[in-house]
């Protein structure tokens, strides 16, 4: 893409803007590669959920097994053609996710009357919170919110400051059980790599894009 930009003298304020027209050859490719990654990925949380509902069923029994399913599926790094004023646009989120208004006629229907749901994690040692899409999302933002709260430093960085094996105490200390093969791995990901998701929350919500539901405290990580 970022040859691609040049040869159809697309001027770019920002490199990682990089693009083709839509017609184009590169952007055709890249929409078929990305649908054949999205769903490989969608497949992939599939055989997760499966594989928790049949660690429940061992560990707990059968009517927990059958009682525990999945709430809601989305992926967040993925370009869609959607329509905003009467134009066919293709709305391409990275590191972001829908946050459609209730009563939008792309949102599932048992999802309607609330509103897209969208979760903004936070890190492995911090909240992570469930909300959904308002009004405001459409006009400021083709209906998109943030996917998380965003890193403040490179997981070289993160890896320097901290080791796996003392991050692992801290969180195991706090009550999470983690679950990591590696220490290395662990730590590029340590809670203070990333913004305050409670800060980065309220602003969603005072930008009127999205509204809180549920805030979720961690108990376990898994990281492979």
């Amino acid at each position: 893409m970022d040859a691609a930009a040049g040869r159809y003298r697309i001027a770019l304020p920002d490199r990682q803007l990089a693009c083709a027209p839509l017609a184009s050859e590169e952007a055709r490719s890249y929409l078929a590669a990305m649908a054949a990654a999205a769903n490989y990925a969608w497949a992939n949380r599939a055989a997760l959920a499966h594989a928790v509902r049949e660690s429940v069923r061992a560990v707990v029994g059968d009517d927990a097994a059958d009682a525990t399913r999945q709430v809601y599926d989305v992926a967040h790094n993925v370009a869609k053609l959607e329509t905003y004023r009467g134009r066919r646009l293709c709305v391409h989120r990275k590191g972001a996710t829908r946050a459609f208004p209730p009563g939008h006629a792309e949102i599932p229907a048992d999802f309607s009357s609330a509103g897209q749901p969208v979760f903004i994690p936070g890190s492995m040692g911090t909240s992570s919170f469930v909300l959904t899409g308002r009004p405001g999302s459409i006009e400021r933002s083709f209906g998109t919110v943030c996917h998380g709260a965003g890193r403040t430093m490179s997981r070289t960085r993160a890896r320097k400051r901290i080791g796996g094996a003392e991050l692992r105490r801290q969180l195991e200390d706090a009550g999470i059980t983690v679950r990591c093969p590696s220490n290395r791995g662990l730590s590029e990901e340590a809670p203070f790599a990333y913004k305050d998701v409670e800060a980065v929350v309220e602003v969603v919500e005072r930008a009127g894009l999205a509204a809180r539901v549920a805030q979720l405290r961690p108990i376990g990580v898994v990281k492979g």
